[in-house]
């Protein structure tokens, strides 16, 4: 019993902080920043951290790739729980350094724009997508508010 009780405290507190590995969490703190008008520096940042449904918010740690003024994220086919906030609510935080950038996120659906995403990806990560028609797949951009 006592073990049940230390589990779900534990997960608890998981819920009422940001994500841990895989496991997706609340509400993200940091220091408020102004979106950046070049996202090229996180080409050194592997992972950051995503904070979607203002209301209730639900956050996950994702790969990213910066280009100009965007910032990109991409769940391939997966129509992952933060994907549905996003189509309900653009409204998006994220994590960076201790820094948090309120965003908005808009789906991709030009091809020529998924295309230099892909390559963006295999040049920071050294893959590519897994499926690379935009029409099957879930890539969102990322803008100032």
């Amino acid at each position: 019993m006592i073990h049940r009780w230390i589990a779900l405290s534990i997960c608890t507190l998981c819920l009422a902080c940001g994500p841990i590995l895989l496991l997706p969490g609340g509400e993200l703190s940091g220091t408020a920043t102004s979106p950046s008008g070049d996202w090229a520096w996180t080409d050194e940042v592997s992972t950051i951290q995503l904070e979607t449904r203002p209301r209730d918010p639900y956050s996950v740690n994702i790969w990213a790739i910066g280009s100009g003024e965007r910032i990109y994220i991409h769940a391939g086919a997966n129509r992952a729980a933060w994907v549905e906030h996003m189509e309900i609510d653009s409204a998006v935080r994220v994590l960076i350094d201790e820094k948090i950038y309120e965003l908005s996120a808009s789906r991709v659906e030009d091809q020529g724009e998924f295309d230099a995403f892909s390559d963006s990806y295999e040049a920071k990560y050294g893959i590519r997508p897994r499926n690379e028609n935009v029409k099957e797949v879930y890539l969102f951009r990322m803008t100032a508010r």
